[in-house]
């Protein structure tokens, strides 16, 4: 038997200890890279060339060049958008609305024409035509005046597009997920041209039009006692802080028994953020564990569920530290989800 000092053997523990936390750590980082989809980490570039490699990346020296010029900058003053005329091609179903209580001494004058561009969806094709709303004018006797008849209520008064073409716009893009550049490129293959900023216009307009909608919503999701929450970050463009692009929450509450999902942006991860929506909500929360739905500040009174989900991830981990007692806690997981 060979007797080790024991200064050498509390090195040779310690190194031992080093090399099973090392294991754990490259185990952990083939999950991350090559694991399943669902929790896969892709790393950046620059991670992929120098995780390997002790020798630092090569870079390019730059020189820095000054250039310097002037020019000549038209003034032009920015004139009012001129709505474009729609396509001659398409075809027009024509309303004439007469005004009311027309006196029979009355003279047509003239008529008012407003073009809006529909949308009706066919069982084999689709076809756009051009509603064309006109409004006889009539001069009255002696000289009373002008009487036309009022134009009809349209989703947006200042937009040529009607309600129909408006809700097809929108299902394409938040059901059947085809972005509004894609939409455009559509309408022009048919010969109809809409500019991006006029296609963000009417979203813009109609998403205020569907707010008391949202609100509804909002209202009967929380009516519900059971509801699932998380928190995810997105990339956010506004004026409202510097830089190009910063990152933002949408907040996801979920009622599952109801089947009813609500939105709702933040710009932070704050525990305020849960706190405004849920101020009046009493029943059960279920979340990942994230600690700012502790301790909520709210007049009703919440009780807080863990995810299921999140739990079995960890057996799932251990497979390779404890593959006995990992697999037996992941086969209860299957009876349970049974």
């Amino acid at each position: 038997m060979v007797s080790i000092p024991k200064q050498e053997y509390e090195q040779l523990l310690k190194s031992q200890q080093e090399i099973a936390v090392l294991k754990a750590q490259l185990v952990e980082l083939k999950r991350m890279i090559f694991g399943s989809k669902s929790e896969r980490f892709i790393p950046s570039t620059e991670q992929q060339l120098g995780l390997f490699t002790e020798q630092p990346m090569q870079t390019e020296e730059t020189v820095l060049e000054q250039i310097a010029y002037s020019r000549e900058k038209s003034k032009t003053d920015k004139k009012k958008p001129v709505r474009a005329l729609l396509a001659a091609h398409l075809p027009r179903v024509e309303e004439i609305i007469e005004p009311d209580h027309i006196e029979s001494s009355s003279k047509k004058i003239g008529e008012e024409v407003t073009e809006i561009l529909e949308y009706s969806p066919g069982k084999l094709f689709v076809r756009r035509i051009v509603r064309r709303i006109v409004r006889p004018k009539y001069a009255m006797a002696d000289h009373q005046g002008v009487i036309i008849a009022d134009l009809p209520t349209l989703p947006l008064p200042k937009a040529n597009a009607a309600a129909s073409l408006l809700a097809h716009l929108m299902v394409s893009k938040f059901i059947d997920h085809l972005p509004f550049y894609r939409q455009i490129q559509i309408l022009k293959r048919q010969q109809v041209t809409i500019s991006d900023s006029t296609m963000g216009g009417w979203f813009n307009a109609t998403a205020d039009l569907l707010s008391p909608l949202y609100d509804v919503l909002e209202k009967q999701v929380l009516k519900s006692t059971y509801l699932q929450v998380d928190e995810s970050p997105i990339g956010v463009q506004d004026s409202h802080k510097k830089g190009s692009l910063h990152t933002g929450y949408q907040w996801v509450y979920r009622a599952p028994v109801e089947r009813l999902v609500l939105f709702k942006y933040h710009p932070s991860r704050a525990r305020k953020a849960a706190e405004e929506i849920l101020q009046t909500f009493s029943g059960y929360i279920q979340t990942d564990g994230y600690a700012a739905y502790q301790n909520l500040n709210t007049q009703g009174e919440i009780n807080l569920l863990g995810c299921m989900a999140h739990a079995r991830r960890y057996f799932e981990k251990a497979l390779d530290n404890d593959q006995v007692r990992a697999a037996y806690t992941m086969a209860k997981f299957q009876e349970l989800y049974a």
